[in-house]
């Protein structure tokens, strides 16, 4: 007798439908075969453990069950319910007859109960354009795979439960949530705001032309000047995610294992900070069994980068290729996975290793040469893809004591919003193309023309500042975001001004 079961097996953030054949014959013996990993072919004693404490149990017979399609490598726990459902229904224990119409998978433990896997949210959508009528899961998994709009989610917390369900003895109800509702309530709460720092009104302003833009930014200054703090609150002025960016970056997080019980959608845009001392794995995404690494749980969002000279160069230079192309992608001897990243790079470092360099009040003890070989940490290739350099000066007492509010972050984002309007409507022909930071060389020519003042302009700052020619499409494309936050149809010579000024680093001379 055969009864077949579905699951899915997840590739990067994408599923792929998993049929599991459980066929009973004559002899005494327990075969899974198509390519499972050591995780599932350990399934057979918790199936039987958690069949016995229900008062089930494995048929002593022959039992072969059969992953399809054979070639695509299943792994880990989560086709434990798969599984055991199979052996029910071809054991005569449970009903058969609509097992084949949803899509089964869960961690069993040795009492039966589910545990919660991981990728539901690409299990669920992938169930769904299958043309399966339901998704039977952990409770604990639910709400997230609730997300899946006009879709049965049977969210249940054990064994006996599935029986149930199958049997007709209880009715269990299909979890539906508000998605809408839940997306508009939680996209733009925050702990933090804008409005929180004191002073650094030029630092503020720099934020926010990245942030209108998309472009990358690196802050420095001494110690305490509040790079970590203006950092942390760059993802409130940026524009709200729309469903589609919340439905994509939850899946990269589900598949991780980042999504909580409780929270079923992410609904505010990633802001990852990973300590200095993280791996290029960690950093990237990889392992044995590949997942999204930092870069890609940013995606959407922000990547915050303290002390980056402090990284290991390895870690730096990998995500050189991830910044230009927005995505990752994770090669193995028979399979390769992609994962999106794209993320706003915000870094902050020190201006020397004593952290005074340049500082108003207090002495660099560096010794000389000292600062150039610090700042020679940073790769020249790494550094041409960071837009913004700025330097952040500490704030006096006057600044700090001061009682008048400052701009709170909601007023920044609606200008933002607005330029971000601009860059849509003059990018909605091209396809991987959102915002200025984006635009390619052929575009840049295209809409970023200068007049003869603006050519003049530029043409004396790159002579006069010792500035290298690599900066030269990155000042067209931050002047032309400054262009659109003051509504400017074309280029003027003060948009190339500022934008000329936010190229510290690429001074000849800046590290004396």
């Amino acid at each position: 007798m055969l009864v077949k079961t579905f699951g899915c097996a997840v590739q990067g953030i994408h599923a792929t439908v998993v049929t599991v054949e459980v066929n009973i014959s004559q002899g005494i013996n327990f075969h899974i075969v198509g390519l499972p990993d050591n995780a599932i072919k350990e399934s057979q004693q918790r199936i039987d453990a958690a069949l016995r404490n229900n008062n089930y149990r494995i048929p002593g017979k022959k039992i072969v069950v059969n992953m399809a399609p054979a070639d695509i490598r299943k792994e880990g726990s989560a086709y434990d319910l798969t599984i055991a459902a199979g052996i029910l229904a071809v054991s005569e224990q449970m009903p058969a007859e609509n097992i084949s119409d949803y899509v089964i998978m869960g961690e069993l433990s040795l009492d039966g109960g589910l545990q919660p896997i991981r990728g539901v949210l690409p299990i669920a959508m992938q169930a769904k354009e299958a043309g399966f009528k339901g998704i039977i899961l952990p409770a604990a998994n639910a709400r997230e795979a609730a997300v899946v709009s006009d879709f049965d989610v049977y969210g249940i917390d054990n064994l006996a439960a599935l029986v149930d369900f199958f049997s007709g003895n209880s009715e269990i109800k299909p979890l539906q949530i508000d998605v809408q509702q839940e997306f508009s309530v939680k996209a733009l709460k925050s702990d933090v705001d804008f409005s929180d720092v004191k002073g650094q009104l030029h630092v503020k302003r720099t934020l926010e032309i990245a942030a209108a833009g998309g472009h990358n930014i690196l802050l420095i200054g001494p110690p305490g000047a509040g790079k970590t703090m203006l950092a942390k609150r760059l993802a409130t002025i940026l524009p709200p995610m729309t469903l589609r960016e919340a439905l994509e970056t939850t899946k990269i997080h589900s598949v991780a294992g980042k999504t909580s019980k409780q929270n079923g959608l992410v609904a505010q845009r990633p802001f990852r900070a990973p300590h200095h001392t993280i791996s290029d794995v960690a950093l990237v995404g990889g392992g044995g069994i590949p997942q999204p690494g930092e870069i890609s749980l940013a995606h959407n969002g922000v990547l915050f980068l303290d002390e980056l000279p402090e990284y290991k160069r390895t870690v730096l230079e990998v995500m050189r290729q991830p910044l230009e192309d927005r995505i990752v992608t994770i090669s193995r001897a028979k399979f390769s996975v992609t994962y999106p990243a794209g993320f706003m790079l915000v870094a902050s470092m020190n201006p020397c290793p004593c952290g005074f360099y340049n500082h108003p009040e207090k002495d660099c003890v560096c010794a000389p040469g000292v600062v150039q070989k610090y700042l020679n940490r940073i790769s020249g290739p790494l550094l041409d893809r960071i837009d913004l350099h700025i330097e952040v000066a500490p704030v006096g007492f006057g600044e700090l004591s001061c009682r008048q509010p400052a701009e709170k972050s909601e007023i920044v984002r609606a200008r933002v919003m607005k330029a971000r309007e601009i860059q849509q409507q003059r990018f909605e022909k091209e396809e991987n193309m959102h915002c200025n930071a984006q635009m390619s060389a052929r575009k840049l020519r295209e809409i970023c023309v200068l007049d003869e003042a603006g050519q003049q302009l530029l043409k004396t700052a790159m002579e006069k500042l010792n500035l290298s020619a690599r900066a030269y499409d990155r000042i067209l494309k931050v002047a032309r975001t400054i262009a659109d936050l003051e509504k400017a149809e074309k280029i003027a010579t003060d948009h190339l001004a500022e934008a000329i000024q936010y190229r510290s680093l690429d001074r000849a001379n800046w590290a004396g």
